[in-house]
């Protein structure tokens, strides 16, 4: 009974193929919940595949309805072995994107996992069944290895509706802060920096789209005849961006600018490089905030884009000055970001600025977290990667993606310490999504080193000190 047992016992699972086999089953389940038939299917996810496993596994399961009308529902396990040990949350989504049956490649199917070499495709298998089922069989490695038990108390909270924004999911939490309380929440989605750098990041970086629009008039007019006497929406919308945001990708408008990025984050950073893996775009390195290097850039600062801009008939370009123009913008940002009043930040700018017949329509935004990389239970989790992979694992402070990551953060009100499964490139919402084989394997070490050495800690060990939220309320 000991942490090298528990590891072999989590890569056995990789080597006989059964983590394949039980991938295989929970990727035909087609758990699309953007489909609003995709309901018992969805419940069925919960009901049929991960309850019965959870249950032999000495987990006490109900599936609870979501409180946002016709949303998918909730599984809540919970295994408490002893008031005096640890307890910690885990989190995954069963639901998954639309599959998008057609675009796939010849010989794949998004509801079958298709071995390539190193390549495992299957919808899902990147996010998120196939990185909560590494959890899963390292859970059950470390129970094997110590004859039944974990040696610390969890909670696990699965939900079908991550892929639609989560609803429910903040007023579940809400609703049930004392059931859900825990020291700690270890969980996986998201890629790994790349491929080959086992990750740990603490936190996501928020999300607001906003539409900008301008409607001058009713139909187009002839650009030889009225060019020059009627104003043109589109250079009109141009420069309102162009006003907001420079061709370096620099923000301009204040309020929308983070506060300096905080040494701890700063350090974390430090030795970083983003891109250069196979398949990826170069990195354009003088794009963005000045002084600043890439990773900094996309994980301690914000970066405001034009998602879409539309003004006349691209398709088919006519002689005629168009009679309106829309852009779909977004910023992502970090902690330290006013995001809640951005409305009322971006209405000034433009009013000022002189684009005050410009329409502004802001989207319900997500909050940046980040938990402070000094904090006791990320240098705990740090040891436990070295430890297991001999290698030193990549610290990010943030992904530069966005997760419901503020409802454990700021709701449950925890540390939160994600260790993703995937990588860059894994086509994740898109055909042909796929995780690689020897990741998955590592990932399986990992977690089975990670749970192995929670059994070892008592409770309050690690960060006796209460959890403060860095989210900006």
């Amino acid at each position: 009974m000991n942490r090298d047992i528990a590891i072999q016992n989590a890569a056995s699972q990789f080597d006989s193929g059964r983590f394949l086999d039980d991938l295989r089953r929970r990727v035909a389940y087609r758990t699309e919940s953007q489909e609003a038939d995709s309901g018992a299917r969805l419940r069925g996810y919960l009901d049929d595949e991960l309850t019965p496993l959870l249950t032999q596994w000495g987990f006490t399961c109900r599936i609870v309805d979501n409180p946002a009308q016709g949303a998918g529902p909730f599984l809540i396990a919970h295994r408490h072995e002893d008031d005096a040990l640890p307890t910690v949350l885990s989190y995954g989504h069963g639901d998954v994107v639309r599959g998008y049956d057609a675009q796939w490649r010849d010989g794949l199917s998004p509801w079958d996992v298709t071995v390539d070499g190193e390549r495992w495709y299957g919808r899902g298998t990147a996010d998120n069944k196939g990185q909560h089922s590494i959890n899963l069989a390292a859970l059950k490695a470390v129970l094997d290895a110590r004859g039944g038990k974990l040696g610390f108390n969890l909670k696990l909270l699965f939900e079908t509706g991550e892929e639609v924004g989560s609803p429910g999911l903040h007023a579940l939490c809400t609703q049930l802060r004392e059931e859900l309380a825990a020291d700690v929440l270890i969980a996986s989605d998201g890629p790994r920096l790349s491929a080959h750098r086992p990750t740990l990041f603490l936190g996501s970086r928020g999300l607001v789209n906003f539409k900008l629009e301008l409607k001058l008039r009713d139909g187009g007019h002839h650009s030889g005849n009225w060019g020059g006497l009627l104003r043109n929406p589109g250079v009109v919308l141009a420069n309102a961006i162009a006003s907001m945001v420079d061709a370096n990708g620099k923000i301009l408008v204040e309020g929308l600018r983070p506060p300096p990025i905080p040494d701890p984050v700063r350090r974390a950073l430090s030795g970083i490089a983003v891109g250069g893996n196979p398949g990826e775009p170069t990195v354009d390195t003088d794009y963005g905030e000045p002084g600043l290097t890439p990773t900094e850039r996309v994980f301690g600062w914000n970066n405001l884009e034009v998602l879409a801009f539309r003004t006349g008939n691209p398709e088919k370009p006519v002689n005629a000055i168009p009679p309106s123009a829309v852009a779909y913008m977004q910023i992502r940002f970090v902690v330290g970001t006013d995001w809640q009043k951005l409305e009322t930040i971006v209405r000034e700018h433009l009013d000022g600025h002189g684009f005050g017949m410009i329409e502004l329509d802001v989207e319900r935004g997500a909050p940046a977290t980040r938990v402070d990389p000094d904090n006791a239970w990320v240098q705990w989790a740090l040891r436990s990667l070295r430890h297991t992979t001999g290698d030193e694992p990549v610290l990010l402070p943030n992904l530069g993606g966005t997760l419901p990551n503020d409802v454990f953060a700021d709701v449950l009100g925890m540390p939160t310490l994600w260790v993703p499964h995937s990588y860059p490139g894994c086509s994740q919402h898109a055909p042909n999504e796929h995780l690689l084989g020897p990741v998955v394997r590592d990932g399986l070490r990992i977690m089975a080193g990670l749970f192995w050495d929670l059994g070892a800690q008592q409770a309050g060990a690690i960060n006796p000190a209460p959890h403060v939220s860095t989210t900006l309320a």
